[in-house]
């Protein structure tokens, strides 16, 4: 089989590797449709601490089982499916604690791959991740699985209500997911990026408003601030720049990663005298990925608006190139 492996930052290349044979409790799956992500962005900029080099990466995908191993009773041979890279081992002391995103094992041993012909679905994932694509949805629709999850993860944190009217910073994929899904819980919305053709897409998506990096979206809320600031960049002068846009008692989501052991300073006196929370969100469990494929099998989200192209397998190195200069959102890769 083909597969796309990163051998170091900006260099990607594909090699011809042996179809893998699935082993008690796992499956292959023959990848149809496969997704960029600002995960996979990081790495080929700059390297990333979760996906080894050189090796395989890719972990947003849909595809076909052609294989399965001994003891796998929920699906077979033949059956279109969606799924996430991860799962919890269920044993660990968080896992105890039901934090199951934080789960001790869960970033050790993560599927990566999806830049292949075919990837091996692991025991984990089969019993608890994984679904019986509907034929209404199109696999690339069902290769949002993974990055919805971790939407519906972070919103879960913020506990808001009709009409509470939060700001998105940044127009990548996950901040626009985060717009359509907070538009369908009636939320009032404002979106803040440098990019105009990708804000003119928040506009078109939902958004209530939408403001440049020069503009001040408090005008949004009458000068009080917003109830809750979403940080979708990664970029520590926005993480910083957030608690500026929350109102008293509100919260900030900072949703986009940082590098581990990056600093960052905040004014004491605004998080005790203005009772803000600050939260972190990582990853999902198991309960935000049966959330998040019940909003795709609903039809209500437009995902197919956020695939700003495709391309064979072959050409992947293009569609991380124009990744890179900022040009769209996601790409199909096709294997």
């Amino acid at each position: 089989m083909k597969t796309a492996y990163l051998i170091k930052p900006g260099k990607i290349e594909i090699l011809e590797k042996p179809v893998p044979s699935p082993e008690e409790g796992e499956v292959l799956v023959r990848i149809v449709a496969a997704l960029t992500c600002g995960t996979d962005l990081k790495a080929y900029l700059r390297g990333h601490p979760l996906i080894p080099m050189p090796g395989p990466f890719g972990h947003e995908f849909s595809g076909v089982i052609d294989a399965t191993g001994k003891n796998v009773e929920k699906f077979k041979v033949g059956d279109e499916v969606m799924l996430v890279h991860t799962a919890p081992c269920g044993e660990c002391e968080y896992c105890r604690k039901k934090l199951f995103n934080l789960c001790k094992v869960l970033t050790q041993d993560m599927m990566l791959g999806a830049f292949s012909e075919y990837i091996i679905v692991k025991k984990g994932v089969v019993k608890h991740n994984m679904f019986i694509k509907p034929s209404n949805i199109s696999f690339e629709e069902a290769a949002f699985l993974e990055p919805l999850s971790c939407v519906v993860h972070g919103l879960k944190a913020l506990n808001h209500k009709i009409d509470d009217r939060v700001l998105i910073i940044g127009t990548g994929p996950i901040g626009l997911l985060f717009l359509q899904v907070l538009r369908l819980k009636e939320a009032r919305v404002a979106v803040m990026g440098r990019n105009i053709y990708k804000l003119s897409l928040a506009k078109a998506l939902g958004a209530d408003e939408i403001y440049t990096n020069n503009e001040n979206p408090l005008i949004f809320t009458n000068g009080l601030g917003f109830d809750f600031v979403i940080e979708c960049t990664g970029h520590k002068e926005v993480w910083l720049n957030s608690v500026n846009y929350v109102r008293k008692g509100g919260t900030v989501l900072l949703f986009g990663g940082l590098k581990a052991k990056t600093e960052v300073c905040y004014d004491a006196g605004k998080l005790h005298y203005d009772e803000i929370t600050l939260k972190g969100a990582f990853h999902y469990n198991p309960e935000d990925v049966k959330e998040a494929q019940e909003l795709i099998k609903s039809g209500n989200l437009k995902l197919k608006e956020l695939i700003s192209g495709s391309f064979p397998l072959s050409e992947i190195s293009q569609a991380f190139d124009k990744l890179s200069k900022g040009e769209g959102i996601k790409y199909l890769i096709k294997p």
